[in-house]
């Protein structure tokens, strides 16, 4: 059997995982490209790197009661972790030079569609 610490985090990795499909979801629907889903590098982990045309999103997924929530769920060493990630990403694409990013949090809230908030944070140019 396991112990409440374990079943915790199970609980805590499906949800998750289910909020990831559901902002991929809700992106694709609005014409984007799922390029990646959590990306993991040694730097740190993207939720979901998505495109149109020449832009890319960088989304950091964010499953909470509130939209206030999920916002203040991105804290200044989480969005460092995602731009170094990022910048890892991006010097791997051939056509890197036309490319602009842009980066994004789906929120998650209980029984609505994902909000979609664009430029949650400014990489540092």
């Amino acid at each position: 059997m396991a112990d409440a610490a374990t079943l915790k985090r199970r609980k805590s990795y499906r949800r998750g995982h289910r909020g990831e499909w559901l902002a991929a979801a809700a992106l694709m629907a609005k014409g984007y490209r799922i390029l990646a889903r959590r990306y993991r590098t040694k730097l740190g982990e993207i939720d979901l790197i998505a495109r149109r045309g020449d832009l890319v999103l960088i989304v950091e997924v964010k499953a909470r009661p509130t939209l206030i929530e999920a916002m203040q769920a991105i804290v200044s060493e989480s969005e460092h972790r995602i731009e170094r990630a990022a910048d890892l990403w991006l010097a791997r694409q051939p056509d890197y030079g036309r490319l602009s990013v842009r980066f994004d949090m789906m929120a998650v809230l209980p029984w609505r569609w994902p909000v979609h908030v664009e430029n949650i944070f400014q990489g540092r140019g």
